[in-house]
């Protein structure tokens, strides 16, 4: 079964989502999108307002694939983009 996740992350760029993917076995297809042997992501982003003066990126990924891998996969990805605050 063909499964879809969507997943947003702040503060990271898309050059760093593209490294992490293919880290993760996949192999850069589009300018946003990146292709594994049972799944595919693509990502947009945007720049969103946090407060009144801060601004970060937003990159939304989705995930689509075999219902059995992708969510690990999306669980290592997520682990690879989460940035500690300080």
């Amino acid at each position: 079964m063909v499964a879809r996740l969507e997943r947003s992350f702040r503060g990271i760029s898309e050059r760093l989502v593209i490294r992490y993917l293919t880290n993760l076995g996949g192999e850069q297809v589009a300018a946003d999108t990146v292709e594994g042997d049972d799944w595919t992501a693509t990502f947009t982003s945007e720049t969103v307002g946090v407060g009144p003066s801060l601004q970060l990126t937003e990159v939304t990924v989705v995930f689509e694939g075999n219902d059995d891998t992708l969510g690990p996969l999306v669980e290592r990805f997520a682990q690879k983009a989460m940035r500690a605050g300080g």
